[in-house]
């Protein structure tokens, strides 16, 4: 029987052992592996196991519909997760800088809009660092005009921690980014940038000198813990060998030993291989954003 893609949500009857009553069971969730084993993972967390030939039939289920609320506690924990060198709650827009490096950390977060007049105050405050005013721009969180131009599409894909998850030999955790971590990323980011996180902790992951990656766990104003992992990369010559998704499950591991029951990562949306990858450890889109210029939003009004 052909089944989906791996992250796809499904609907999935399959075969019970020979004697159960009633013969077969159905399980809905995200589809983990789709090899000789079928691996379902609930909404709860659970993994349910299927033998391919006891799969009996199977549907795509429509995402669970996300909650405006619920994108603005993703995007309140991962703007802590992610705050530059230098910030400012203007209203319920957290503003951040990191000295130009990275679009995250020097974008401006709106958590919530209600006028225009915010996005000159935010204006504003990078003119006066002398730096354009960028704003990363969740959906529903802040509709952009038709015809305004943006750009780097990012999804922000979502997953619960559940069941006890093991860190893979030979993974290698820090606070800090030592000289082997910052060789294999391959990016000139400030260590400064790349440690900041408010009120939150931060941890880097290094395994087998091949792959690196960032995990931060912060709270969402709803008492949700977040793990969110980022900065992941893995050196060319052991890619597609399990290095990526062994480092960001060490990295999940890390996030739960800290309460986090939650993780989200920020994919940008033609990356297919990341998408594939974390869609295969049972994550799946919440929503998307996108970087406007405030200039351009302006010039709208």
């Amino acid at each position: 029987m052909d089944l989906p893609a791996a992250g796809t949500r499904v609907s999935l009857r399959y075969r019970l052992p020979p004697g159960e009553t009633p013969p077969h069971s159905d399980v809905v969730g995200h589809l983990l592996d789709t090899g000789e084993t079928v691996r379902v993972r609930t909404r709860r967390g659970d993994v349910v196991d299927v033998a391919a030939a006891d799969v009996l039939a199977v549907r795509v289920v429509p995402e669970i519909p996300v909650r405006t609320g619920d994108i603005r506690n993703l995007e309140h924990a991962a703007a802590l997760a992610w705050p530059g060198t230098e910030r400012q709650w203007l209203g319920e827009w957290l503003v951040r800088s990191g000295n130009g490096s990275t679009r995250r950390a020097n974008s401006a977060v709106p958590l919530r809009f209600t006028s225009y007049a915010e996005i000159a105050a935010v204006a504003d405050w990078y003119a006066a660092r002398g730096v354009p005013a960028l704003i990363s721009a969740p959906d529903r969180l802040l509709r952009v005009p038709d015809h305004v131009p943006t750009d780097a599409e990012n999804l922000v894909m979502a997953t619960d921690i559940a069941g006890a998850m093991l860190p893979p030999d030979g993974l290698s955790l820090s606070g800090s980014p030592d000289e082997l971590w910052r060789r294999l990323y391959q990016r000139e980011v400030p260590a400064d940038v790349l440690t900041a996180v408010v009120d939150g902790e931060v941890a880097f992951g290094e395994l087998g000198g091949v792959a690196v990656g960032r995990a931060a766990v912060t709270d969402a104003p709803d008492g949700t813990r977040w793990a969110g992992v980022s900065a992941v990369h893995v050196s060319e010559s052991a890619r597609r060998q399990g290095a990526a998704r062994a480092l960001c499950t060490g990295l999940l591991a890390w996030g739960q030993e800290r309460g986090a029951t939650r993780a989200y990562v920020q994919v940008v949306a033609d990356n297919t291989a990341a998408r594939a990858l974390y869609e295969s450890m049972g994550f799946w889109t919440h929503h998307r954003s996108r970087y406007v210029r405030a200039e351009d939003l302006l010039a709208r009004t």
